[in-house]
């Protein structure tokens, strides 16, 4: 982590934890009309009338789901609470309120837990959530962040990965592989920094993707987007651990095959040259590389003129019969058997 020296650093023991939750979160400000009571009682209190609601939570441990080499605090911050409510939107929810869980050791002083929950702030007002608790403990491993994301939804609107059919299409906002590609960058960069500090990156050419990776944006726009249009999911998830695996993900919960055509899978122009320059087949990274956290669902073919020429839907293929398999068709025609190759926690 690279950090000023100049830059004032007040040790956390100055604060205590109570101390502490309250320098953090004493800017958070209530704007859900469901929360009743937020920070600063032993729970928080929720009325969500006839709604359903959805909870849904995330681990991130520093080096092995975040480097702090190159992630500022303040990015760190906005993709944690990001993660978590890109699954809430998963399941056709709106997103409402979000509990902050950290473990830090002593080399972070107060400033940085700043920057990090000045981060935490920015995605909870663009977003409209509530950040209504959480925990603060020690840890002798560095960083570990945990954020729960609660969302509502009115009855039988729910979406989950079970209900896809026979002949739905399969159906994909924005494009993939930006994120892992991104990351390629700053692990490059990285490298090239640790050789020759003097060395200052120029990220410039890789705007897109380098964001992709430091700041994702979950696609709260589509929910709204689907209701207007008249479209209801008949499965969705969302794309973290790479467009392969979640369309496995479907198949599997569904009970069905699939045909996923290579030339429709949506891929940025700034993706398809850093692909090239690293020598890498950008379709692998578009099926295997992770953390776009764009939304994947199907949808009958009777909605089909509904989402047809919408900008933000990209429809790569359809779901077939279990008998028939999982495929990739390539742009050669021929058919290859889908592999789940992304992300994956415990690996040897």
């Amino acid at each position: 982590m690279i950090e000023d020296k100049n830059q004032q650093k007040t040790p956390l023991s100055d604060l205590g934890e109570f101390g502490l939750i309250e320098h953090l979160t004493k800017n958070f400000k209530i704007k859900q009309s469901s929360t009743i009571k937020g920070i600063g009682d032993d729970a928080a209190v929720l009325n969500f009338d006839s709604k359903n609601i959805v909870v849904t939570t995330d681990l991130l441990v520093e080096g092995v789901h975040f480097d702090l080499g190159y992630m500022p605090l303040k990015h760190l911050g906005y993709k944690a609470v990001m993660i978590n409510l890109s699954d809430v939107y998963a399941m056709n929810a709106i997103a409402t309120q979000v509990t902050v869980s950290i473990a830090v050791s002593n080399r972070f002083p107060l400033e940085a837990l700043e920057d990090l929950y000045s981060g935490i702030e920015t995605a909870a007002n663009i977003y409209n959530v509530d950040v209504i608790g959480g925990d603060t403990t020690s840890s002798n491993t560095g960083l570990l962040i945990s954020v729960t994301a609660i969302g509502e939804l009115e009855k039988d609107s729910e979406v989950y990965r079970s209900g896809a059919k026979v002949n739905d299409l399969l159906v994909l906002t924005g494009d993939v592989g930006g994120a892992y590609m991104g990351l390629q960058v700053l692990e490059r960069e990285k490298e090239v920094y640790k050789v020759n500090p003097n060395n200052q990156p120029d990220l410039e050419p890789y705007t897109y993707i380098v964001e992709r990776q430091l700041k994702p944006e979950a696609r709260k726009d589509v929910i709204p987007l689907l209701k207007d249009l008249g479209v209801k999911p008949t499965s969705m998830i969302d794309v973290s651990d790479g467009l392969s695996s979640e369309i496995m993900h479907l198949c599997k919960e569904s009970r069905l095959g699939c045909d996923l055509y290579e030339n429709k899978i949506p891929l940025d122009p700034q993706v398809i040259s850093v692909c090239e320059e690293f020598n890498v087949d950008s379709t692998t990274i578009a099926l295997n590389g992770g953390e776009d956290y764009e939304l994947l669902f199907t949808v009958s073919q009777d909605d089909f003129p509904k989402i047809k020429g919408n900008p933000n839907f990209s429809v790569i293929g359809f779901m077939k019969e279990h008998e028939a398999g999982m495929h990739l068709v390539t742009r050669a025609d021929t058919r290859i058997p889908l592999k789940a190759q992304g992300w994956k926690n415990f690996n040897d």
